[in-house]
């Protein structure tokens, strides 16, 4: 049942033109376009290796959040969740489904971000490193999604979704160093969970280092508070 639910959920992705630009087609664009044109100061990095790694949270964040939340908000709205929550389908299965679908489709973004990435001349360091920050990073940001979808109009989560994506795009340490923001507030965009993935993941694939602990902690903190939240305030409809 859960295979079958996940091949649904992957064909529904497929066919809806938005969530692929928002999950495909923008992550590669600002790659290529940010590594070509020197918008941003990288400081001691170069762009592309800068690039990568905030490009990856972006990614995750834009399925595993703004695209899940969105999605399961409209699901939602005209009766379906409550639908296959009455269908043999138990609801745990459901959400396995959609964890299953997220994972799926950023093995694709990783592919087509990581491609370009060494096709512009990105030499990765330490990448089996980088795999825990990933799924911690998707786990925080799914809870937080559907914690978003289960709990406001559909309307209100697409507005907010996308918010909360642009906010975290420009401040959440993607395409900007966090040293070109005020030292005071340096600590609150390092602790949001783009930041701490984005930093977590430039630690290890740019910088060489081992797994980063603190990062990883940061993102195993919203992680357990967003699900935990979720489950007990997300309603079917």
């Amino acid at each position: 049942m859960v295979a079958a639910q996940v091949l649904l959920e992957v064909r529904l992705l497929l066919r809806n033109g938005e969530q692929l630009l928002l999950t495909a087609v923008i992550p590669v664009v600002l790659l290529g376009l940010l590594t070509a044109v020197p918008v941003v100061d990288t400081g001691e990095y170069d762009r592309v290796d800068f690039l990568v790694p905030g490009i990856l949270a972006l990614s995750v964040m834009s399925t595993a959040f703004t695209s899940l939340a969105i999605a399961t908000g409209y699901e939602r709205r005209y009766g379906a969740l409550k639908r296959l929550a009455a269908s043999p389908l138990p609801r745990w299965a459901l959400l396995a489904a959609k964890a299953v679908t997220v994972l799926v489709v950023e093995v694709l973004q990783v592919v087509l971000v990581g491609g370009l990435g060494l096709a512009l001349g990105w030499r990765p360091d330490g990448a089996m490193a980088a795999v825990p920050l990933l799924l911690a990073g998707t786990a925080a940001f799914a809870g937080l999604g559907l914690l978003m979808a289960g709990t406001l109009r559909a309307e209100a989560t697409l507005a907010a979704a996308n918010l909360v994506y642009l906010l975290l795009l420009v401040l959440g340490g993607v395409v900007i160093p966090f040293g070109q923001f005020p030292d005071a507030l340096r600590p609150v965009l390092e602790s949001t969970p783009t930041g701490a993935l984005a930093g977590g993941l430039r630690s290890v694939l740019a910088d060489g280092d081992g797994l980063p602990w603190a990062p990883l902690v940061v993102l195993v903190i919203w992680a357990a508070a967003g699900t935990t939240a979720a489950a007990r305030w997300f309603r079917w409809e």
